[in-house]
């Protein structure tokens, strides 16, 4: 049943003394398609500043921002309200025989199409990722959603979530040796392992609802009050599904897409420059609200 809801997102960077800016950039649009709709958007800066935006080269939306004059606060203001229809637990979708298999056997057609998503991004030198990757099929020849699925416990049962305020996703490689990261860490990690083993996967950025949040409790979920980040993989007859680490999610209706791309550093959620001396910087607060305002009918929704 889709659901109404809202979202307010709020980054502040704040300097010693005045300094000022370059270009910035943001992703905090959900993607269209099936996922939901769109009804309302808006983004705000403290400081006077030209907004516009563009469809990036993999179809997300990139809110570009030019900022005007220098500052001791930068802080943005993103808003949207939409409707959310989610996606069914990986599960429950079909996939064709094809996909049972591991590795998937792809068309050629699907092969040209998926090429950059099969092959593995970041380095590793000393094979430890694939070779944990391969650990999953080496006793006994699996299917793929099980191969995927004992990952995905793997990473959220027995890794530690270590939040941080340093920018960028660590190295795959450094992931599994500490068994410790955060969402975009795992994320990253999975989708390098998967690809190792012939699976198309994408890195996916976005929001993740949290219904103690929403009711004022503590977070029951790892990532949610910030961005989040998880993965989709390409199985034939079922299409792209999504994969959750961090939180052992199969599914997708608390998951909310606002980037998808090859690796982690084209999905960056707000990303600029500055100029001024380097201790200028003092730190960065994030603050995400998501509300559910209601779950709609079948008959509200067609109307909204």
């Amino acid at each position: 049943m889709p659901v109404l809801y809202d979202v307010e997102h709020v980054t502040t960077y704040r300097y010693a003394k005045p300094v000022s800016f370059g270009t910035h950039r943001a992703m905090f649009l959900p993607r269209s398609g099936p996922y939901g709709r769109i009804l309302s958007h808006s983004a705000a800066v403290n400081l006077r500043s030209r907004v516009r935006w563009i469809i990036d080269a993999l179809s997300n939306v990139v809110t570009v921002i030019e900022i005007d004059e220098p500052g001791a606060e930068l802080s943005f203001t993103f808003r949207f309200r939409g409707i959310h229809y989610g996606v069914a637990d990986a599960q429950t979708f079909p996939v064709e025989a094809r996909a049972e298999t591991v590795p998937a056997q792809y068309t050629p057609d699907e092969w040209d199409d998926l090429s950059a998503y099969l092959r593995p991004h970041a380095e590793d030198t000393d094979g430890t990722v694939a070779s944990w990757a391969k650990s999953f099929i080496a006793s006994e020849q699996h299917g793929s959603v099980d191969v995927i699925s004992r990952m995905l416990d793997t990473i959220g049962a027995t890794f530690s979530y270590q939040a941080r305020e340093a920018e960028g996703t660590q190295p795959p490689g450094a992931t599994l040796r500490s068994r410790s990261g955060t969402c975009r860490d795992y994320a990253w990690l999975m989708i390098e392992a998967l690809r190792c083993i012939g699976f198309a996967c994408r890195f996916v950025s976005g929001y993740i609802y949290n219904a103690s949040l929403d009711a004022g409790g503590p977070s029951d979920m790892m990532g949610s009050g910030a961005t989040h980040a998880w993965v989709q993989v390409y199985l034939p007859g079922a299409g792209w599904l999504n994969y959750d680490p961090t939180n052992r999610l199969s599914g997708g209706f608390d998951l909310i897409p606002t980037a998808i791309a090859r690796h982690p550093e084209q999905a960056v959620p707000l990303q600029g420059s500055w100029f001024g001396e380097t201790d200028d910087y003092r730190g960065m607060s994030v603050r995400i609200a998501i509300r559910k305002l209601k779950t709609l009918s079948e008959d509200v929704e067609a109307s909204a």
